[in-house]
């Protein structure tokens, strides 16, 4: 496995009305990497460049070692892909159409029979394989778009906003089998999602782009260390514990249900228990508040999702605005 499974160097792409990838300089190793921002930072105009697809305005970008300008068919071999759009063939079943994209990568057709199999028993759709794909759920026809990205054993797979559409159960079984084409494969996974708590979750990594331009990248754990504040909900009376602590000499400050309070020392947890069983309300939690990725987005720190995209700012286009066909993507 190579060291570096990504690589991009001053890599940008200007459309005449707008700039979708803004000299973006960033190495991804192997592993689980997130690739966030909100719909319109650049994410599917960087897979487009990486798989040899649409060639990069300036700068250089390496996949697998491999230069995207002069070796696409060579990377698109060994790399699978995930599309973020629907673009499924209604009336043909999900083995055909696997065994296609199999026998489509180089596969022998009794290999592609086998893998496909293979594959559609792994993502849970067994059962349901000689339906045609028409009569599928969104569930389904994602856990289809990924059979057919792992079908020939790549050493990469790019999936492109992998749960859109999904409700929140399934979001969850889209994230374990992502998170487990690493654990159990060894595959090295780069998905893109404007959902920031999933990434926090799956990804062992994180690059964030924001404008076409790199904001971050660095390892998950680095992203959600602990602060130096402390998470403290209560069933009610907010405003009078708050009181009560600064009182005390804490500094604190209320966010709807939640006081932030700073940590001067271990007798701040002590203060506050006794804060609360002075007022005699219920103690929800407390704990030592963690980072989360929704904050490079925004001033204010956040412990739950916040904006319409989970801590993105509102001002990114919607979700309609990126795909092919358009100028930001």
């Amino acid at each position: 496995m190579h060291v570096t499974v990504i690589a991009t160097e001053g890599l940008s792409k200007r459309y005449p009305r707008v700039t979708a990838l803004d000299r973006l300089t960033v190495d991804i190793t192997p592993g689980v990497t997130g690739l966030v921002g909100a719909n319109g930072a650049g994410k599917s105009t960087l897979i487009k460049i990486l798989l040899g697809l649409s060639p990069a305005t300036e700068g250089r970008a390496a996949v697998l070692g491999l230069d995207v300008a002069t070796a696409g068919a060579e990377i698109r071999a060994l790399v699978g892909y995930m599309p973020e759009h629907d673009c499924l063939p209604p009336d043909v079943s999900a083995t055909e159409f696997v065994v296609h994209m199999a026998r489509m990568s180089g596969l022998p057709p009794t290999a592609a029979r086998e893998r496909t199999a293979d594959t559609l028993r792994h993502v849970g759709l067994y059962e349901e394989r000689y339906r045609p794909m028409g009569g599928y759920s969104t569930g389904m026809k994602q856990r289809v778009k990924l059979a057919q990205a792992l079908v020939h054993d790549p050493e990469l797979v790019l999936l492109d906003e992998p749960t859109n559409g999904l409700d929140p159960a399934g979001r969850d079984e889209m994230l374990g089998l992502i998170r487990r084409i690493h654990t159990d494969f060894g595959i090295s996974v780069l998905v893109t999602s404007h959902l920031l708590g999933e990434l926090e979750r799956t990804s062992d990594h994180i690059v964030v782009i924001d404008g076409g331009q790199l904001l971050r990248a660095s390892s998950t754990s680095d992203f959600t260390q602990a602060t130096g504040s402390l998470a403290v909900e209560v069933t009610d009376r907010e405003q009078e514990l708050l009181a009560l602590l600064t009182a005390g000499g804490l500094t604190a400050q209320a966010g709807g249900h939640l006081l932030m309070v700073d940590i001067a020392d271990e007798e701040t947890y002590d203060l506050v228990r006794d804060a609360v069983a002075r007022l005699g309300v219920g103690l929800v939690r407390m704990e030592q508040r963690r980072h989360r990725i929704a904050e490079l987005f925004t001033d204010v720190p956040t412990d739950y999702p916040t904006g319409p995209m989970n801590g993105l700012p509102s001002g990114h286009p919607s979700q309609d605005q990126e795909g092919e066909g358009r100028d930001a993507t």
